[in-house]
């Protein structure tokens, strides 16, 4: 498992699979998304939006990230 730091404010889903590398755009995500291979804390999660907090758990396709 990877460890992100994101601050005490978090960060959103979108930004933060630019931040990771796991896309290079918006659209990119958004196509991730609607695949529905990516899960916040074990739920899929469809909102490229989604705000995210420290402790939160995102899994993408080979990756798994902790948010600290």
């Amino acid at each position: 498992m990877e460890e992100i730091a994101v601050g005490p404010t978090g960060i959103r889903l979108g930004q933060l699979l630019k931040l990771v590398g796991a896309v290079d755009t918006g659209g990119q995500a958004r196509s991730l998304l609607d695949d529905g291979t990516v899960r916040v804390n074990g739920e899929v999660e469809s909102r490229r939006g989604r705000q995210l907090a420290v402790g939160d758990v995102v899994t993408v396709p080979g990756r798994e990230l902790r948010l600290t």
